[in-house]
């Protein structure tokens, strides 16, 4: 792997482990076995497509399933001591020198395509560029591995602007010899068909909380008698769960709730201090927080609109003001708009550096006067 690879990181979380250094998956053994069962039964396809929804765990299976992979001598090889059963697990020794490499991006066997920052400006690009898939036609024109195999990971395939996405496409028109391309995608829609029929799909679910836990656990992030409403408000992703956790979400979302316990009268003093709170460049995770969790109230009030409340209260108090404000479908619907309207707002205010604070306010101005609505 090239030098750029460990110039920047767009998918790691700050704080926590990258997928490339986490060893264990939790909550994903279908999966797994799906993979394990096609590589012993000679049916290994040259595409995978790996779907789920953002941080449920798609970028440690690719990783864990790359280091497989590489690490595995193909079925049927002789050893010293005669042909090796079938693998039982896609587990590998964490003191492998694949799982070394790999760690270090060092790994000859394995190209990992993301974004990348631009060479001119030097900022990280919104999209992965043609140029970065281009990158493949020199790594496949280098000696095969040991075990004759090379791995691409493209994490994120979604983010891929058309001419990465075509560069991309003649690939798997014409995958190379002992090539397995893993992507990773959050919204498989977005690719194109060509692309998407040319993969074999490992479908990820979100983790229940026993999964979800342990996997805060093993990123040494746990989040103790708070694992429930972590999970919860992270909808059984461990990448947002573990957001959360590092920057103290569960008390930001209770803020939230807090502010808006007697909407349409809702807490300004409180709310100006939320906003506040997200002032300022030093705060810019802060920031990006408090406007996923805002996303996130508004989603929870129109799931409960249309007669599903969530299962369990991320903040105390929670269920009874959902059920307050969003009683009906009409009011889910009001919400669910809003929250399309906000987003929006949120992504514009981004582009043009709007103050985050203004920004904040300006949203808890909007939520309270739909609540006016309703008690009107």
């Amino acid at each position: 792997m090239a030098d750029r690879d460990q110039q920047a990181e767009p998918d790691r979380i700050e704080g926590a482990p990258h997928p490339r250094e986490t060893a264990h998956l939790f909550g994903h053994a279908a999966a797994e076995a799906a993979f394990l069962d096609a590589y012993n039964a000679g049916r290994l396809h040259h595409a995978w497509l790996i779907t789920g929804p953002r941080g449920v765990g798609k970028a440690t299976l690719a990783w864990k399933i790359a280091r497989f992979l590489l690490a595995t001598p193909p079925a049927g090889e002789a050893g010293l001591f005669g042909e090796a059963p079938a693998p039982t697990s896609l587990d590998i020794d964490p003191e492998h020198p694949v799982a070394r490499r790999s760690r270090a991006l060092a790994e000859p066997g394995l190209m990992l395509i993301r974004r990348s920052p631009n060479e001119t400006t030097g900022k990280m690009s919104d999209v992965i560029r043609g140029e970065d898939v281009r990158r493949l036609q020199g790594f496949f024109g280098l000696t095969a591995t040991d075990n004759g195999r090379r791995v691409v990971i493209i994490d994120a395939a979604d983010e891929m602007n058309p001419t990465a996405a075509n560069a991309l496409l003649k690939l798997l028109e014409e995958p190379p010899a002992g090539a397995v391309l893993l992507l990773v995608s959050h919204q498989p829609s977005r690719l194109l068909p060509t692309i998407r029929s040319r993969c074999r799909t490992l479908r990820l679910d979100p983790l229940g909380p026993a999964d979800l836990a342990a996997a805060l656990d093993a990123a040494e992030a746990p989040a103790g008698p708070e694992t429930a409403a972590l999970a919860e408000l992270a909808g059984g992703s461990v990448g947002e769960a573990l957001r959360l956790a590092l920057l103290d979400g569960l008390a930001a979302y209770g803020e939230i709730v807090a502010i808006f316990a007697d909407a349409p009268r809702y807490d300004r003093p409180r709310a100006i201090a939320l906003a506040n709170s997200a002032a300022g460049a030093a705060n810019a995770a802060r920031f990006d927080l408090l406007l996923r969790l805002v996303g996130m109230f508004l989603a929870r009030l129109a799931r409960t609109g249309a007669g599903h409340p969530p299962a369990a209260e991320a903040a105390p108090g929670e269920a009874a003001l959902l059920a307050r404000l969003a009683p009906d479908p009409s009011a889910g619907r009001r919400w669910a708009q809003l929250q399309q309207e906000l987003s929006a707002r949120a992504s514009h205010g981004r582009a043009v550096n709007l103050d985050p604070a203004a920004l904040i306010l300006d949203m808890v101005f909007r939520i309270n006067e739909t609540a006016e609505t309703r008690a009107a």
